[in-house]
């Protein structure tokens, strides 16, 4: 569905994007994450041809985003982090604009609209301007929009932002719906809507991939955690010995002594590690596999070398440099966002307002009745 092939993004001399490749099959949930300015809003702004690469390509359902931007955009659904909604319009009224501005016939558009509504639970809202509504509902209406024509490809940014936790726990259902007919891509910031949404993530830093995997694989681990209670010899030098043990951290809780036994493979230390708790007479009080959570692994990436200083051109090779970008390319990429984004919204809000003024009243601020109900 989706293929990414060296693409980089350049604002000045400030690289947004350095060589991102990356493979997303049909029916995938995707989950975009990295630190503030690592490239996520740019990747997903050059999928939806909202910004064009400055090297690379990008392929949506067979279609260069380049060359077919019309045609990639119609079978997109893209809800950005701010969603543009027009505040005096009811929200019937806003999703009838969309379903006419995204040709959708108009003999299917009564079932599209109800599916839409009734995914996003907006039956009770219909009539009501979106200006007056909540933050939550407001982004309700941004996923209504989104699926409304069906696409093929759902790109969500932030989709849960301003949502009460029962709101997040039925956007969660709700794409997990949505994905047996979409391939969904989600950036968020919320690493437990990851876990419990996604199939797999690819974490951007300073522009890079990072990591691509599933989210099992991601968090495997062989390490096991040693727990012996207060008094006990220090076991290092004897757990190094054991087979498979790549190295060995020790250090103090409120529980006694807590050792990270690190396995240079994959092979499970605990029955070998227990065999030699017995041999040593060692006073055990736990004994587990090490729990990697998807922090856990986000923090290390992050975490794992300092920052050198960074030049604006050319790709940079070897392990992750671990801070993102500085708020210089933040203000920078801020700025070219927002005049590309004025200028194409001017052309969009035009020509809205057009098919609004001959359309909407008929259909959504009629007196007749049935009318904005």
């Amino acid at each position: 569905m989706i293929e990414v092939t060296n693409v980089s993004k350049s604002y000045g001399q400030v690289q947004a994007l350095r060589g991102v490749s990356f493979h997303v099959d049909a029916g995938e949930v995707i989950g975009l994450l990295g630190p503030n300015g690592a490239g996520k809003t740019t990747m997903m702004k050059i999928l939806t041809g909202y910004l064009q690469p400055s090297d690379g390509s990008a392929v949506v359902d067979g279609l260069d985003v380049l060359t077919h931007p019309l045609e990639v955009q119609q079978r997109i659904g893209y809800l950005p982090e701010n969603a543009p909604l027009y505040p005096e319009l009811s929200v019937q009224a806003y999703l009838q604009m969309i379903a006419d501005l995204r040709q959708v016939p108009e003999a299917e558009q009564p079932a599209r609209l109800s599916d839409a509504i009734r995914a996003t639970a907006l039956v009770d809202h219909l009539t009501r301007p979106i200006g007056q509504l909540s933050k939550g509902y407001r982004q309700r209406v941004g996923l209504a929009q989104a699926i409304l024509h069906q696409p093929k490809l759902l790109i969500l940014d932030e989709p849960t932002a301003g949502l009460d936790p029962t709101q997040i726990v039925e956007v969660r259902h709700l794409i997990r719906r949505l994905a047996k007919n979409s391939t969904v891509m989600i950036s968020t910031h919320i690493l437990s809507e990851v876990e419990a949404t996604c199939d797999r993530v690819i974490i951007l830093l300073n522009g890079e991939v990072r990591a691509d995997a599933r989210l099992a694989d991601l968090e495997a681990t062989s390490d096991a955690i040693l727990v012996l209670a207060d008094g006990a010899p220090d076991a290092s030098g004897e757990l190094r010995k054991l087979p498979g043990v790549h190295a060995v951290e020790s250090s103090r809780s409120d529980d006694g002594q807590v050792y990270r036994i690190q396995s240079s493979g994959r092979a499970d230390l605990r029955s070998a590690i227990y065999i030699l708790a017995r041999e040593q007479n060692w006073p055990l009080k736990e004994l587990h596999r090490d729990v990697r959570t998807l922090e856990t692994v986000f923090n290390e990436l992050v975490t794992e070398t300092g920052k050198p200083p960074r030049k604006p051109k050319g790709r940079v090779q070897g392990k992750p440099t671990g801070r993102v970008q500085s708020e210089a390319t933040g203000k920078v990429q801020s700025r070219a966002a927002d005049k590309v984004q004025s200028e194409a919204a001017d052309k969009v809000q035009s020509e809205a307002a057009d098919k609004v003024q001959s359309q909407v009243p008929k259909k959504a601020h009629g007196k007749s009745k049935g009318g904005d109900r």
